[in-house]
């Protein structure tokens, strides 16, 4: 993984080499124990750089000046909370990523305080997260010099707070997170020459460390089982298909049914017969998302020791056009028995979940199941690249779904399936036509993939717009994002740990 970051806390008072970076709101006063800690005249001294860089304390803006004299650090970095309505709603991940950026040096101590100010253990881990999400960088193919600032990058922070012991503990759980968010972004970034099915699959296999049990199911598997949807979309390809499940037992009862969260693994998609534009192809290597998501998810889970019992599996292909590959016209029989005509090699994503979905609900009878997959262009024509649609058979699953994105900020947004949207799938001459058409494509794929969930409660997450090619943000500077891990990952502590 790329280079990381060191966080360590320490009490409200203690300064240290490098940067201190405090922070103030547009009343631009220092907390009692910060300015103790800086000497007298700190507070005069922000007042009057401020003045004179009309720096006005507005929220996620910095001033950078001197460290006072006596005081063993190299600089000061005052950070804007903005007005008191703002410091009542801090987004304590994206503080963290922002202060994180700003550090000029290898390391930092951050004072988590300011007048006013009630720092939970829970906010300081989320700053800890924040933080650490933002400083990873993809450049291990890169054999020039970084970019200029990237040299400096920060390596260590130093979080001051007022009970340091409950903010370490807090913080295993954010960094066990975090971990998973990079090793999702890891594999959403890596090239497709260097990830392709098998080497996936090894991956995924590390997560055995972990104490994560790992069945990685090859070829002759997934011939003998059935999966014959899965199986025709990798037949155009010289990398040979897997499909991977992964086990978490961490229940009170190794008995009780497991969640399940499944993802589309397509780890170079060239649209095969039905060829993409050569525009844009090269983001391609990224369809495999929702994988990478739920490979991250079950290393956050396992590496917190979390109380649950999970199922992660991932169908990992590649869609490619050589002269074996399927064709439009050709039918396929899944492994439900349900036969597919091809209408477009292109919609290959819906064929790998249908048999991975129908092998989970069948041989691990889960409470739930949801898939995640980039799985459609439509769903970024209708919701752009900041929100990921959701569909769902189960109003209850959907609305725990929507309050841990509401707590995570990786924003979900509820689309219809109805019976119009399944009609449109229906086929002249088998079951049913892997499109409907341009009309409501995201629908319509949703609608496909419900065919084969049977009574299971489910969501489908069409993340093709949040997984890659990303958004910016203050926790995320990646091509990939890793978006998901976290927002599973809540769902999991707020609803279903024992």
């Amino acid at each position: 993984m790329a280079d990381g970051i060191t966080i360590a806390f320490g009490p409200l008072g203690s300064v240290g080499q490098g940067d201190i970076v405090l922070f103030v709101g547009d009343d631009l006063a220092l907390s009692p124990a910060v300015a103790q800690a800086l000497g007298r005249g700190a507070s005069d001294l922000v007042a009057r750089a401020a003045a004179s860089e009309r720096f006005k304390g507005k929220s996620l803006t910095s001033l950078a000046l001197p460290a006072p004299a006596g005081i063993d650090a190299d600089r000061l970095l005052v950070i804007g909370l903005g007005s008191e309505k703002d410091r009542a709603k801090i987004d304590w991940p994206a503080l963290g990523g922002y202060a994180a950026s700003k550090v000029s040096g290898r390391q930092a101590h951050v004072a988590l305080d300011w007048p006013g100010s009630s720092v939970s253990p829970a906010n300081a881990a989320d700053f800890a997260l924040g933080a650490r999400l933002r400083v990873y960088s993809f450049d291990r193919y890169k054999t020039k010099k970084k970019p200029e600032g990237e040299e400096g990058r920060v390596t260590a922070l130093t979080l001051m707070v007022a009970d340091p012991s409950a903010a370490e503990a807090a913080s295993k759980v954010s960094e066990a997170v975090a971990g998973g968010v990079l090793l999702a972004r890891e594999l959403i970034n890596e090239p497709p020459n260097v990830l392709y099915p098998e080497e996936f699959a090894r991956r995924a296999e590390e997560l055995t460390k972990l104490g994560v049990e790992v069945e990685v199911l090859g070829p002759g598997k997934l011939e003998a089982l059935g999966m014959g949807a899965l199986l025709a979309v990798a037949q155009g390809s010289t990398r040979e298909a897997r499909v991977v499940v992964m086990r978490w037992n961490g229940g009170d009862d190794a008995a009780e049914a497991p969640i399940a969260f499944i993802g589309k693994g397509v780890c170079f998609d060239s649209g095969g017969i039905s060829i993409k534009s050569a525009g844009g192809m090269e983001d391609m290597k990224g369809d495999m998302g929702g994988a990478a998501c739920v490979v991250g998810t079950m290393f956050a889970l396992a590496s917190r020791k979390a109380k649950v019992n999970a199922i992660g599996a991932i169908g990992i292909v590649e869609n490619m056009p050589d002269g074996n590959a399927m064709r439009p016209a050709d039918i396929v029989t899944s492994m439900s028995g349900q036969t597919i005509e091809i209408i477009n090699t292109d919609a290959e994503g819906r064929l790998v979940l249908a048999d991975v979905i129908w092998h989970v609900q069948s041989a691990y009878k889960p409470k739930f199941m949801i898939d995640l997959a980039t799985l459609t262009g439509a769903i970024i024509v209708a919701l752009g690249q900041d929100i990921a649609g959701m569909f769902s058979n189960d109003d209850a699953l959907a609305a725990k779904i929507a309050a841990a994105s509401e707590a995570t900020g990786e924003a979900v947004w509820r689309m219809p399936l109805i019976p119009a949207y399944d009609k449109a799938i229906d086929s002249k001459f088998a079951d049913m036509k892997n499109t409907g058409g341009r009309h409501g494509g995201a629908a319509t794929a949703a609608s496909f993939i419900k065919r084969y969930v049977n009574d299971v409660p489910w969501a489908h997450l069409d993340i093709a717009g949040v997984a890659m090619s990303s958004s910016p943000s203050e926790i995320n500077r990646s091509w990939g994002a890793g978006w998901g891990v976290r927002l599973l990952d809540r769902l999991v502590r707020d609803n279903y740990e024992a």
